[in-house]
């Protein structure tokens, strides 16, 4: 279902959510233009829109940390790589296990480049949502999906993206598309066959993507958040650290625009119910999750 929307100051904003709609940037962390540089243009703008809203939430962007703005806020963390060289991502930030495994995808027949977006590209980015339904001891969303759907959703931005292949022979076994956003490039997606595991296809993207950012001169590159949910760490944190990544707490803010806005954020209910789940509830969740799908036979 498609989420109402009015074009605001140059950005899309999308609303969410039942009882409590909450406003947003469309695309906030990949849209060129910085959201924060000027948010009460663009609170103006949403307050005189028939869009109905009962906040308007927006965060500053890595590496801006210090709080700007007044605002209710919440930290909210991001995995970021300062680009200081190829070299010293290679030399200082890599173990020596993480090094050997970029070495092993050479080794193991593995050709990493840059590739067009294209409908070749897409048929192979479409054989890898499609190898398994379940990602990480999850659902995989992207299961599922026909080529045309796979085109459309990646076609977003194409104009200031860059697209990575990792190639055995003839076969796409691992992709990555980053967004250039300025002097930071943000990772979009990246993924890779679990049947290629052993040739180690995301170390070997991660590093083509720091080396085409630092061929561009690009300050830092972004992969999202740290970690995702209370603090916990996961093979993705891990895989982050492993590379580099660094956690940066950056401000959100949730601006109240109704009477109902203002009570959900002095309870903080603009942050879902999730959030009031106690940690050892979710470590439980996530074991009988993982059992279930071992039992199942399914790929972590």
């Amino acid at each position: 279902m498609t989420s109402p929307s009015i074009p605001t100051d140059g950005f899309e904003i999308v609303t969410t959510g039942k009882w409590l709609k909450s406003a947003t940037v469309k695309s906030e962390n990949f849209v060129e233009r910085d959201p924060s540089a000027d948010p009460e243009h663009l609170l103006a703008g949403l307050r005189a829109s028939p869009l109905k809203a009962d906040l308007f939430a927006f965060s500053q962007r890595p590496p801006d940390s210090t709080p700007r703005f007044s605002y209710p806020m919440v930290w909210e963390n991001f995995a970021v790589l300062p680009i200081l060289g190829y070299a010293e991502w290679w030399e200082k930030r890599l173990n020596q296990d993480t090094r050997r495994c970029v070495r092993v995808a050479a080794k193991r027949g593995l050709v990493v480049r840059p590739v067009q977006f294209d409908d070749e590209l897409c048929r192979g980015i479409c054989a890898i949502y499609n190898e398994t339904p379940i990602r990480q001891g999850r659902s995989f969303h992207h299961f599922g999906k026909k080529v045309d759907a796979v085109k459309a959703e990646n076609g977003t931005f194409v104009e200031r993206s860059a697209f990575v292949g990792a190639y055995h022979e003839a076969e796409l076994v691992g992709f990555l598309k980053m967004v250039y956003m300025g002097k930071t490039a943000s990772i979009m997606q990246i993924l890779s066959k679990v049947g290629h595991y052993d040739r180690r296809p995301m170390n070997a993207l991660m590093a083509k993507a720091v080396e085409i950012c630092n061929e561009r001169q690009m300050a830092y590159l972004v992969y999202r958040k740290y970690h995702y949910y209370k603090g916990l760490a996961d093979s993705l944190t891990e895989f982050k650290r492993r590379n580099g990544f660094e956690k940066m707490d950056i401000p959100r803010y949730y601006v109240p625009l109704t009477a109902k806005g203002r009570l959900a954020v002095s309870l903080g209910l603009q942050l879902g119910a999730g959030h009031w789940i106690p940690k050892q509830v979710v470590v439980a969740a996530r074991a009988i999750r993982s059992h279930l799908n071992r039992r199942k036979g399914a790929p972590e």
